[in-house]
């Protein structure tokens, strides 16, 4: 099992910054993805970015130039810095991670609430 935890979450005014961390434990072989969704406000969850190991990471064209994803493998972290923030941000962020083998599998954090205000 892994266990996800987010931190960070809150409110900004558009085009300000905020930074979301994620701090996962257990058992982490095989967890070869990590990242961050999003569900706004009456819409389905979406993805935001990942990184995985082989490839890298990997955005939604609705954040790319504006959000950073970086993972750190040796402290099973991953953190989400959002800039230029836009009232379409408003969001549950979710961490999440994937395990490739050896069996797929996938978890999610509780969710943050980021809020950004015009």
């Amino acid at each position: 099992q892994v266990q996800l935890v987010e931190s960070g979450g809150g409110s900004a005014q558009a085009g300000g910054s905020l930074r979301l961390s994620c701090v996962a434990s257990g058992n982490m072989y095989g967890v070869n993805v990590m990242g961050w969704y999003r569900k706004p406000p009456g819409q389905e969850r979406q993805l935001v970015a990942t990184v995985a190991l082989a490839t890298g990471a990997e955005y939604a064209e609705s954040v790319k130039g504006r959000f950073t994803v970086t993972r750190d493998n040796n402290r099973n972290t991953v953190d989400l810095q959002m800039n230029s923030l836009k009232p379409e941000d408003t969001a549950v962020y979710f961490c999440h991670a994937h395990r490739t083998f050896p069996t797929a599998k996938d978890w999610w954090g509780p969710g943050t609430q980021v809020t950004v205000s015009s």
